[in-house]
């Protein structure tokens, strides 16, 4: 016997799909910080040696890996960027009145 699953389209965002409080900046952050993973991944760097680079303890770094970032602000994570050598660039459109405005995070 199989049971139907019902199937929702995504609205791009998973944050807000799952109803968290502030989706866009949940995305941005986890963005952000797969953004610091995938520079520190071809370093080949420790836990520690990577708490050593950016500035903090080794359990900051575990959490960063684990994408548990309630305890990061998305300009720590800019610093972090900055500290593998990534320039983070933070473009503001003109207003657009009858919609919200977005954040997203691009790579070139």
């Amino acid at each position: 016997m199989s049971r139907r699953i019902p199937i929702h389209n995504s609205s791009g965002n998973v944050f807000a799909d799952l109803g968290v409080k502030n989706p866009e900046e949940y995305l941005a952050k986890a963005e952000l910080a797969a953004r610091i993973l995938k520079a520190v991944q071809s370093r080949r760097l420790t836990q520690a040696e990577i708490g050593k680079l950016l500035g903090v303890a080794q359990p900051k770094v575990s959490a960063l890996r684990n994408g548990r970032l309630d305890g990061f602000s998305t300009d720590r994570l800019f610093r972090f960027l900055n500290k593998l050598g990534c320039d983070v660039q933070i473009k503001v459109t003109r207003p657009r009145p009858h919609f919200l405005g977005r954040v997203r995070v691009t790579a070139v």
